[in-house]
């Protein structure tokens, strides 16, 4: 997961808000968290706007088929659904990576997919200029990563030094290793999604083999999504 601030709130064609009745609404977060260079992605603001616009609905479903993004609008958007008082359960339909993999756990129930994935690793940002500089981008990152290995442990009773270990190692969990360490409540029959994932070979670096003849599949239905 990355950590910078962004503007605007375009979303991708990935992320859509639906409300299936006046007490149960959908969520769906299928590519970035925050938003890219190109202006794709789902900002918190977004995010945030359009939690207000489903008004008191009882139930959020909350699916995701992400890879993740900026930690910072994970944080944000983590916090709006905990402080929600309707009930979220997570979906994990293909992949909860990096970012997304904490947002998933606002859920207070979480599925993945038995064909899921869910990776935790350390936050990573760009930094230039004098050697403080670096030093202090070095601090933010370590202090993202202790409030990270906080929220995991408070959701799974994993201990932090386990948890410190597979974020360094970057570490990929199949649906039934999630739900074995905590990270999910139960494996449930796949949903036709692909996993989706940006980029993988410039930003993950033990990307399960599993995952890599998916990405075109993922990215046609990703786009069927936008129609």
């Amino acid at each position: 997961m990355s950590v910078h601030k962004n503007g605007g709130a375009k979303a991708s064609g990935g992320y859509r808000v639906v409300a299936r009745s006046s007490d149960r609404a959908e969520i769906y977060v299928y590519g970035i968290i925050g938003q890219d260079w190109f202006g794709d992605g789902v900002t918190a603001k977004q995010f945030a706007e359009d939690l207000k616009k489903l008004g008191n609905v009882k139930t959020i479903d909350l699916r995701i088929n992400s890879d993740g993004g900026v930690v910072t609008e994970a944080r944000a958007m983590y916090n709006l659904l905990v402080e929600h008082k309707a009930k979220v359960i997570t979906h994990i339909d293909g992949i909860a990576a990096s970012a997304a993999s904490f947002l998933a756990m606002a859920g207070e129930d979480i599925e993945i997919a038995e064909g899921g994935f869910f990776m935790i690793h350390n936050a990573r940002m760009s930094a230039r200029g004098t050697a403080e500089d670096f030093e202090r981008a070095a601090t933010i990152l370590r202090t993202v990563n202790e409030t990270i290995v906080e929220t995991y442990a408070a959701r799974t009773k994993n201990t932090a030094a386990d948890l410190k270990k597979w974020m360094d190692a970057e570490t990929w969990f199949t649906g039934k290793e999630a739900v074995e360490k905590g990270f999910a409540n139960r494996v449930v029959a796949n949903m036709q999604v692909a996993a989706s994932l940006n980029n993988p070979d410039e930003r993950f670096v033990n990307l399960p083999g599993a995952l890599r003849p998916r990405r075109n599949v993922a990215a046609s239905r990703l786009a069927a999504l936008a129609r």
